[in-house]
C-alpha cells in the first residue's frame, strides 16, 4: 500500500519534470517566428527546456501537496508567466512572445500532474 502510495506521489514529479522539458522545448521553438532572434535559436530552446522543467518540478511538487485540478493548473500558469516575465525582463522586449507560450506551458503541465494517466491491469 505504502509503496503505491510513494510510486503514485514520485509518477506527478516525473510527469511535471518530463512533461516541462518537453514542452519548453516547443516553447523555445516559437521563437523561431521572430525574425530578429533566429541565430540565437539554439540558447533559447535550451533556456526555455530548462525553464519548462523548473514550472515542471513547481507543478509536481504542488501536486504532490495538493489534489486539486484547479489550483494545479493555477499554480501551473503561475510559475510559467513568472519565469517566462523573468525572462522577457532579461530581454527587455518580446514580453507577449515570450510568456504566452510560457504561462500556456505552465497550465498544461499544471493540469498533467493532477491527473496523472492510471496504470493499466491486466
Amino acid at each position: 500500500m505504502f509503496n503505491s502510495i510513494l510510486i503514485g506521489l514520485m509518477k506527478k514529479l516525473m510527469i511535471g519534470i518530463v512533461l516541462g522539458g518537453v514542452l519548453g522545448v516547443f516553447d523555445g521553438l516559437t521563437a523561431w517566428f521572430t525574425p530578429e532572434v533566429r541565430s540565437q535559436i539554439a540558447q533559447i530552446v535550451i533556456g526555455s527546456c530548462f525553464k519548462g522543467i523548473l514550472t515542471g518540478l513547481a507543478a509536481g511538487i504542488f501536486a504532490r501537496k495538493v489534489n486539486s485540478v484547479p489550483l494545479g493548473i493555477l499554480v501551473g500558469l503561475l510559475v510559467g508567466m513568472l519565469l517566462s516575465f523573468a525572462v522577457a525582463q532579461m530581454q527587455g522586449k518580446y514580453y507577449f512572445a515570450i510568456m504566452l507560450p510560457g504561462s500556456i506551458l505552465g497550465a498544461i503541465v499544471g493540469f498533467a500532474t493532477q491527473r496523472p494517466p492510471k496504470a493499466e491491469t491486466v
